[in-house]
Parts: C-alpha cells; structure tokens; sequence
C-alpha cells in the first residue's frame, strides 16, 4: 500500500511552492516610475556605491539621511555596479592570493 504522504517533505514543498504561486498571483503590480523623481543612479554610481559601501554602512548608525544602497536607481545596471564596487562577491579579488609561490 502506498502512503498520501511522501516521508522526505515533497509534499510539503509542492504546497508552499503552490502557495506562493496562487499568492503572488494576486499581487499587485505597480508602475513605479512615477516615485522615480530627481536623479536616476546607474551603473557608475552603483559602481562608487560599492566602494563606499563600508563607510555608508558605519555612517548609517549615526545620520538618518544616508543610506547604503541608493532607492532611486535604474535596476539591474545599478545592482551589477553596486556588485562590482562592493568587491564582486570574489569575481575580481583574491585571484593572486589563492596561488601557491614556491621558492627558487
């Protein structure tokens, strides 16, 4: 006889997967380029962003009106400069540390 219910959670990952489906399907969609007012950040913005990134994140603690990530930015051109700035997620650093030097 086989069981309703699968012993590794399948079902119970079909059913938040279901959910999630049915939920967001009743979001929601907003045009938000009328909240876009003033100056557009794209990517070299997101690219000095990221590189200031540490000094944003200590000076948040003490001033309300800085902050790490710029709202008012482009999408996904913003976001990769951001990346880039920020040390890529080791896309561009570390490459020369991971070698071994042997000594002649």
């Amino acid at each position: 006889m086989k069981k309703l219910i699968p012993a590794n959670g399948t079902l119970v990952i079909l059913v938040l997967f279901a959910t999630t489906l049915i939920l967001s399907g009743c979001s929601n969609n907003e045009v938000v380029t009328e909240c876009l007012k003033g100056q557009t950040y794209g990517f070299w913005s997101g690219l000095w962003h990221g590189i200031i990134a540490p000094i944003d994140l200590i000076a948040m603690l003490w001033r309300d009106d800085v902050s790490v990530f710029a709202p008012n930015n482009n999408g996904i051109w913003y976001a990769f400069g951001f990346v880039l700035g920020s040390g890529g997620w080791g896309f561009l650093g570390g490459h020369g540390a991971s070698r071994t030097y042997r000594k002649r």
